[in-house]
């Protein structure tokens, strides 16, 4: 199972529905943080140094997300941290890490939309994309998602 860990309030919702998921079918978690572009890249080091910044500051992030996935079921956890386009980053992951059975993501239910990566993944690119895409409401509840799994 993947989960793309970020800081919206529907995250949890995949974080849960994976862990439930991956206990069920003897599975691990991998977590992914996708802090983006950097700017500044090709400066004598000063790329390097806000990269570093950023993941550490990403890799804080996935720790707590690692804990609540733990704290839901007993499963092994993985976490990354990529840079660059995420719709990019997330299908490359998925095509180097064959254990990837599944790819977890939660859609808002706002007026703005799903989400960025539920968009870009679902919309025209769904059907040439190598594995399932789950995709789970933020409307459900912990119990909702019990019941599924």
């Amino acid at each position: 199972m993947l989960v793309v860990v970020d800081d919206t309030a529907e995250c949890d919702r995949a974080l849960h529905f994976a862990a439930k998921m991956a206990a069920r079918i003897g599975a691990g978690v991998i977590l992914l943080a996708l802090p983006g572009e950097l700017p500044f890249r090709e400066w004598l080091g000063v790329g390097e140094l806000i990269e570093d910044e950023e993941a550490d500051r990403f890799r804080q992030a996935l720790a707590l997300a690692s804990e609540r996935v733990r704290k839901i079921a007993p499963v092994d956890v993985h976490e990354i941290v990529r840079f660059g386009p995420r719709s990019e980053q997330v299908a490359k992951l998925v095509k180097e890490e064959r254990s990837i059975s599944f790819l977890v993501l939660a859609a808002s239910s706002g007026s703005e939309g799903p989400g960025p990566l539920v968009s870009t993944l679902v919309g025209k690119n769904a059907g040439a994309f190598p594995v399932p895409i789950v995709i789970v409401p933020e409307i459900m509840t912990d119990d909702g998602i019990d019941s599924l799994v």
